[in-house]
């Protein structure tokens, strides 16, 4: 294409590359059949596929067959011939050591793939795993039915090799099941069998789950965080945790691709799988292979392809060369841009990567993951000699800093020949107001530059023009070209984020005939700080607190079992943060004070508070203003009570912290860590935290604050990372009249239509469902009749499911309280059936029969949300020795509270005979406490010496192994830890049944685990 701008001639390539990894358009296959199509014939259809895409089909079934092939497909990948002896100890030291699980495997393909091979000579040989270089070299082949033995013979569906090694597992449920169920058939495999043997098939780094009709992916990781083993080590800190983190693959245009025919088509396309498996694969700092989304893929495409062909075409430090990527808040932008980053390095003639954040986004989580791309990369000191060395650093290619940093090199060093290299310029959130002044001088010193952006909200004419500033320019002004979009819409429909579900809540008094709900707008603010209004919105707070972060239920994060969700408190300014803080505080000594005269027991919330000097206020347009990390320019009021405040923080955790400048920065990120680990309940700010902040855990926003277009998104977007099955929204709690400047911005950074995607739906739409599954329930399952047959407990299963799932976004709502329609204990039997048929589903007959769960899904994460604990039932326990004397029908029925209480427990129902045991033993004026444990201590020693007998293990070992699985969390499956305990045995006797042993200690160990592991 031939364009002509004045005398200019410019000549634009009418095609880009034909290598792009995702497809530009896709466009569906027809329908070619409308018959029933079993599981077999989807699989069978899916191997012939493939076959077809010049995959190479391999008819084995067994280990020995498996790494047979293994040895053939590397000796042709590298050119060489093992020798037998070579071949066994490479193989049993560089690919199947015992001693490695899924992450030493993952780190072997994602960072190791060529290991050193000693020959006989004496020699050595670079033996590659996988080619990155160029991927065409790698050999693709398909099994299927392929045959394991661990703990139960088990046959795997359809799994894809690269070069012999399995990296592709995919799983099939035929049309019309539930796609959650191949995912946990998946984690089953996982459990039962991926470690047996070599363990070739901890190497899968990608998943594939499929009903034929809908089909997903997602990374090794992420199905090891969900089961919680990791084949004998430690457990990694847990992100993505459930069938939540699984991934549409989509087109160019974000246009979903879920019918497994075009999936294949698609992404399993030779390039395309080989491109995601080495360049669009990141193994991050806590070891979780992050594997990217379609939409993030196109970007870090678009932005290479700009990178050459704008060099092509001589177009370097214009406006040109560059481009932004419009992807919403919450998408990944951050993995986006580091994979970009990296790839734009290995582009010939690119001198320097430059990404550059503002001051307070360069934290240690961005520090530790930047780390994972170049050593030393990273650059967070207070002066800028660390950053003008790197500069000169001809083997520091990416360089991470701030905009603040960089643009005082620039000024103090305006001749440096850094300005003459080509040098590519990443800027993350590039829509913040303070890019105006740096981010021109810094352009214009830069000469041989690309310019790109990353931004969840641009700016456009529209909200450009509202702030009333002429220097203010739109986004693509700025940056160039728009090269992607991914909006808020696309993100909530993918499941990337989360919904949001906003409350409009009146504080002050207004004429009877207004609505309840409408806040009256009030200009004058310090209205809005009147004591009473602050009291009654902070009384509003506390009293929904628990409700609105789920504070009474549990998940696990990290390894730890948390409850409930934090918040974010936004104010409108520093003074009202003070009062808020003062009021919250006061609150809570009131509570605390009435709980102690009722002889009852206050858990305080722990509340922050962090606030600096902003030197621009909040912008017309929407832009928030920029707090810095200086305190010095507070007045000497605020910067008192901040001090104090931070001394309160120091009292609840045990650290140091005040205001000046390097420890207020340090309590910055100590706060943020905090937050994300779910150790601060409520942190109070003003603008800090409401931008570039990431807390999976945070659910909730409080907001006395007006805002709009940028600031309101990015606020609002703080509660919606996804987490787990337990956090499906964004609570959002509004005390000021926002619901228009909400459509606005949702209409700006969406679309026309985004309200109603984003915003979940009211609670009489919820709540009529809910009623009309609750009529359901109680008149084709009542609790005095048995559900008999095997389709009736399906229904049972699938209908219940439907009530929790609806019970979790409903509990939230303040209307839902009284309107339960289920009383507690109709509740509980309800939950103690539906527990009953879990646990019948998922026993199979033997290890080649299928469990006939295949097309049901359980809600058993949101059963455990809500179940009962050790406390409560000990409480219960308090209760029934209280009832001792009291005649026998009151204390049968406090006997019966407990049982019924453990039946609907997911966690407890298997421990009952325990409980039950302990309950009977107890007298009345025991220390239920100091007797519960003393009475596990015992039980777990006297169960664990009995298994020590019964299968002869050694002793000491055995009790050690034990004590290091309790510590850890986990019975480790892998490695040598467990041959360790088991009892000698001769390798040559025929009938020595080695595997079968360790398989049969091993299943009694985790029943053993299971049994005790909660109960402490």
């Amino acid at each position: 294409m031939t364009t002509r701008s004045g005398t200019a001639t410019r000549i634009d390539p009418i095609a880009v590359s034909e290598e792009s990894t995702v497809v530009a358009e896709y466009e569906p296959d027809p329908a070619t059949s409308e018959r029933y199509q079993s599981e077999s014939e989807l699989e069978r259809d899916l191997v012939r596929r493939l076959t077809g895409q010049a995959y190479e089909y391999l008819p084995i079934t067994s280990e020995a067959d498996l790494v047979a092939n293994l040895r053939v497909q590397l000796e042709a990948l590298n050119g060489i011939t093992f020798t037998d002896a070579e071949w066994k100890t490479f193989f049993s030291e560089k690919i199947a050591s015992a001693n490695d699980g899924i992450v030493e495997k993952t780190a072997r393909i994602q960072q190791d793939h060529i290991q050193i091979l000693n020959r006989e000579d004496g020699s050595f040989e670079n033996v590659a795993l996988i080619d990155k270089a160029n991927v065409h070299n790698n050999r693709l082949q398909v099994i299927n039915q392929y045959e394991s033995e661990g703990t139960r013979a088990t046959r795997y569906d359809v799994t894809i090799l690269v070069n012999g090694l399995p990296m592709v597992h995919v799983e099939l449920k035929r049309r019309g099941v539930d796609i959650r169920e191949a995912f946990n058939q998946i984690n089953r495999y996982q459990r039962d069998s991926f470690w047996a043997g070599s363990g070739l098939f901890e190497y899968v780094q990608l998943f594939v789950v499929s009903n034929g009709t809908l089909t997903k992916y997602y990374s090794n990781t992420t199905r090891d965080r969900h089961v919680g083993e990791t084949a004998g080590k430690r457990r990694r800190k847990q992100r993505s945790n459930s069938f939540e983190f699984t991934s549409w693959w989509a087109d160019a245009n974000n246009n979903r691709i879920a019918d497994l025919r075009g999936f294949t088509r698609t992404f399993l396309s030779k390039r395309t799988l080989l491109n995601v498996l080495t360049r669009y694969c990141v193994l991050d700092v806590d070891r979780n292979l992050l594997v990217m989304r379609p939409y993030q893929i196109v970007a870090t495409e678009r932005i290479l392809q700009r990178i050459e062909t704008s060099t092509n075409y001589r177009r370097a430090g214009t406006i040109d060369a560059g481009g932004y990527v419009w992807h919403t808040t919450g998408s990944g932008k951050t993995l986006t841009s580091f994979k970009t980053a990296q790839l734009a390095t290995r582009i010939d003639g690119v001198d320097k990567v430059l990404f550059v954040v503002d001051r307070k986004d360069l934290d240690y989580q961005i520090m530790r993951e930047y780390e994972r791309f170049e050593k030393g990369a990273a650059n967070s000191n207070a002066s800028t000699a660390v950053l003008k060395k790197q500069l000169e650093d001809p083997d520091s290619r990416i360089i991470i800093t701030t905009i603040q940093k960089l643009s005082i090199f620039v000024k103090r060093n305006r001749q440096h020949p850094v300005f003459g290299k080509h040098v590519v310029i990443v800027f993350d959130e590039c829509h913040r107001s303070q890019f105006g002044d740096m981010h021109t001088t810094i352009i214009k010193a830069f000469k041989h530059y690309h310019l790109f952006g990353f931004t969840g909200t641009p700016i456009f004419a529209d909200n450009a023009d509202a702030s009333g500033n002429p220097k203010r320019r739109t986004t693509s002004q700025t940056f160039g070209d728009k090269l992607h979009t991914y909006t808020i819409v696309d993100a909530i429909g993918d499941k990337n984020v989360l919904p949001f579900r906003i409350d409009y809540v009146n504080t002050i008094k207004v004429a009877p005939q207004a609505p309840d709900k409408q806040v009256t707008a009030i200009d004058t603010e310090s209205a809005l700080l009147h004591p009473d209004r602050v009291r009654i919105v902070a009384e509003y707070i506390m009293e929904h607190f628990d409700q609105k972060t789920r504070r009474g239920e549990g998940y696990v994060l990290k390894d730890k079992r948390v409850r409930g969700f934090n918040s974010m408190f936004a104010t409108a300014s520093i003074e009202a943060a003070k009062r808020y803080y003062n009021v919250i505080e006061k609150l809570q000594r009131e509570r605390e004070q009435a709980a102690q005269a009722a002889s009852k027991r206050y858990e305080r919330l722990k509340v922050a508070l962090i606030y600096s000097f902003a030197p621009n206020e909040d912008a017309p347009d929407g832009l928030l203003g920029e707090e810095d990390f200086e305190p010095d320019g507070l007045d000497k009021a605020s910067r008192d009570f901040l001090e104090d405040a931070i001394q309160d923080y120091n009292d609840m955790f045990g650290t140091s912290y005040d205001t000046s400048s390097v420890k207020f920065e340090n309590y910055y990120k100590d706060l943020s860590g905090r937050l994300r680990n779910r150790e601060v309940d409520l942190v109070i700010v003003v603008n800090m935290f409401l931008t570039g902040f990431d807390a999976t855990t945070l659910n909730t926003l409080w907001v006395d604050k007006n805002l709009k277009h940028h600031g309101l998104i990015q606020a609002f977007s703080r509660t919606n990372r996804i987490l787990n099955s337990v956090k499906n929204y964004g609570n959002i709690v509004c005390f000021r009249n926002l619901e228009d400047e909400v459509d606005d911005a949702l209409a700006l950074f969406g679309n026309k239509d985004a309200a109603s995607i984003v915003k979940i739906a009211p609670y009489g739409e919820h709540h009529a469902k809910y009623q009309q599954k609750i009529a359901d329930l109680l008149d084709r399952f009542p609790l005095d009749k048995e559900i008999v047959g095997e389709q009736a407990q399906k229904d049972f299963i699938t209908l219940f499911g439907a009530i929790l799932s609806l019970r979790n976004i409903l509990v939230v709502f303040d209307e839902f309280a009284g309107h339960e329609l289920l009383s507690p204990r109709q509740l509980q039997d309800y939950q103690s059936v539906y527990l009953d048929l879990y646990e019948d589903f998922r026993r199979t007959s033997d290890g080649d029969k299928e469990s006939i769960s295949e097309d049901v899904v359980f809600e058993i994460e949101l059963v455990k949300q809500v179940e009962v604990g050790v406390d409560y039932i000990l409480m219960l326990v308090r209760e029934y020795q209280s009832q001792k004397g009291n005649g026998v029908d009151k204390e049968l029925e406090a006997r019966e509270n407990i049982a019924r209480a453990l039946d609907a427990s997911a966690s407890l129902r298997n421990k009952k005979d325990l409980v039950m045991e302990f309950v009977d033993s107890i007298s009345a004026g025991t220390d239920t406490d100091d007797a519960w444990h003393a009475y596990i201590a015992q039980k777990k020693h006297d169960e664990l010496e009995q298994i020590i007998t019964e299968e002869n293990l050694k002793p000491e070992p055995a009790r050690s192994f034990v004590e290091g699985a309790f510590r850890n969390g986990e019975i480790p499956t892998g490695g040598t830890a467990i041959a360790k305990i088991l009892p000698p045995v001769s390798r040559f006797s025929h009938d020595n049944n080695h595997g079968a042993k360790k398989a049969v200690v091993l299943e009694k160990l985790k029943a053993f685990f299971e049994r005790f592991s909660s109960l402490s």
